[in-house]
Parts: C-alpha cells; structure tokens; sequence
C-alpha cells in the first residue's frame, strides 16, 4: 500500500494551502483600502489589507522553508524556483524601464515635458530653470560605494556558503545588511535636503520616483538578506541547497545595476547645475 503512494517523480505536490485565497482576499481589501484613502478616506482599510498581505507572506514563505527543510525542493524543483526568480527580477527590470523612459522623454523634449512654447522652445533647458541638482560626487557617488561594497560582501558571502563556511556566511551578510541599511540613511538625508520637491514640474516628479522605488527596493532587499542572516544562524541553508539566498543575492545584485544606471543617467548626465550645498 505504502508502495503505491511513493512518489517516483522529481517534482513536488505542494499540500492545499490557504494562503492564495487569504493573500488575494488581503491584497484586494489593501487596494480598496488605497482608492478609499486617496479620495480623502480613512487609512484603517488600506492597512488591514497591508497586514493581511505581510501576514500571508510570512506564513507562505514559512511553508516554503519547511518543505525545503523536509527535502522536497529537487533539483528539478530548484530550477523552476530559478525560472520563477528570474522573471520577476525581468518583470522588475521592465518597472525601472518605465521611469527611466518617463525621464528620457521629459529630458531630450523638455520644450515638450515643460510646456514651452514654440517661440520660447530654445530656452527649454533639463533639469528645468531654478533647480538646483544634487552634487553627483558628494553624497550620491557615497552612495554608489556603498552599494557596491555590499555586492561585494553579498558575493563573498554567497562564496563562503558554497565552501561550507558558516563564518563567512554570516559575516558576509551582516556586512551586507548594514551597507543596505547606511544607503537608505543616506538616502533619507539627501530627501531632507533636497532644493525641490516632488510635485510642481516634471523632474520633481521623475527624480523621486525613479530614485524613490529604488530606495524601496534596497529596503525590501535588506529585509530578504536580513532574513537569510537569521536562517544562516539558525542553521539554515547547504552548500548543496540554498536558493533562498541565491535569489536575495540576485535581487541584490539588480538593485545595485539599476542604482549605477540611476547614477549615470540621473545624477551626472543630467546634473545640469549642482547645488553649492
């Protein structure tokens, strides 16, 4: 009888969940919740469904961890965890085409983007007349360190865990996580001090929101690397398995990508006057 039910296959039947149907239910009230907010309502809605949603990932992942604990995650289901991976970091990649296409377009017509007339189309000018950019070699390019530093770091400790070295994995992503946590710092000082806001004019609008969803990603990949530290010390993880930190690796790796080409394109190309501050 035992014979019949064993599984001769390299795939994983995942058991019924519960937690596609609490996770669409949480992110449809979390939407409703936005609309409601937005119209001037109040935000109790909006955040139930942003507690549900964080509840379901929480609970989901959990499961997840606990089948590849119990060995189910085969190669074969590895490399489906792989393909997953990988098109989320290129639907991701085609999110950031969408706010660089919105500077590019405002930036080579700013006539267009500023609503310059015909007549005056000579003097549209990027970034627009009276805004005072950021130094790209003050605290961006300090920025651009750090990160980069912490793909450093990410990457050795992804090197030491193919070694079996659990002292190097750990150190590595603690190093990780702490350059993550000095960018967003860094990254809210540079808000603070900011000589424009977000609304009013185009560049405002593109500046913060192309640098702002990258912030937001290097928080949400400092919280998936902070994670993969508390599973490393609790035992987590093998050289021979240990997708989960590969993809908070990958993620990594493409945040720190889209911040140098933020950097180049935003904070040198279109620089125009830096602020004496």
């Amino acid at each position: 009888m035992a014979d019949s039910h064993a599984k001769n296959h390299d795939y994983h039947l995942v058991d019924p969940s519960p937690w596609p149907v609490v996770s669409s239910i949480s992110v449809l009230i979390l939407a409703m919740g936005a609309v409601q907010y937005l119209h001037d309502g109040a935000p109790w809605i909006m955040l139930v469904g942003f507690a549900g949603v964080l509840y379901s990932m929480v609970v989901w992942w959990r499961d997840v961890i606990v089948e590849a604990n119990q060995g189910d995650h085969t190669p074969v289901v590895q490399l489906h965890h792989r393909y997953g991976m990988i098109l989320f970091i290129a639907s991701e990649v085609m999110f950031f085409v969408a706010w660089f296409w919105a500077y590019f377009d405002a930036s080579l017509y700013p006539g267009e983007a500023l609503q310059v007339s015909r007549a005056e189309l000579t003097g549209g000018q990027w970034p627009p007349q009276g805004i005072e950019t950021f130094d790209p070699w003050h605290l961006p390019l300090i920025n651009t360190l750090v990160l980069l530093t912490s793909g450093t770091t990410v990457t050795w400790a992804h090197h030491a865990l193919q070694h079996d070295d659990r002292q190097g994995l750990k150190w590595g992503l603690i190093l990780t996580v702490a350059l993550g946590a000095l960018f967003t710092v860094f990254q809210v000082y540079e808000y603070q001090h900011a000589s424009f806001g977000f609304s009013g004019h185009i560049y405002g609008a593109t500046f913060f929101m192309a640098t702002g969803f990258h912030g937001f990603h290097v928080l949400v990949g400092t919280i998936f690397l902070l994670v993969c530290l508390l599973r490393a010390m609790s035992g987590h993880f093998s050289s021979q398995q240990h997708f989960g930190f590969e993809a908070a690796a990958w993620y990594w790796h493409f945040v720190d990508v889209v911040w140098l080409f933020l950097f180049v394109v935003i904070y040198i190309i279109g620089a125009g006057a830096p602020a004496a501050h």
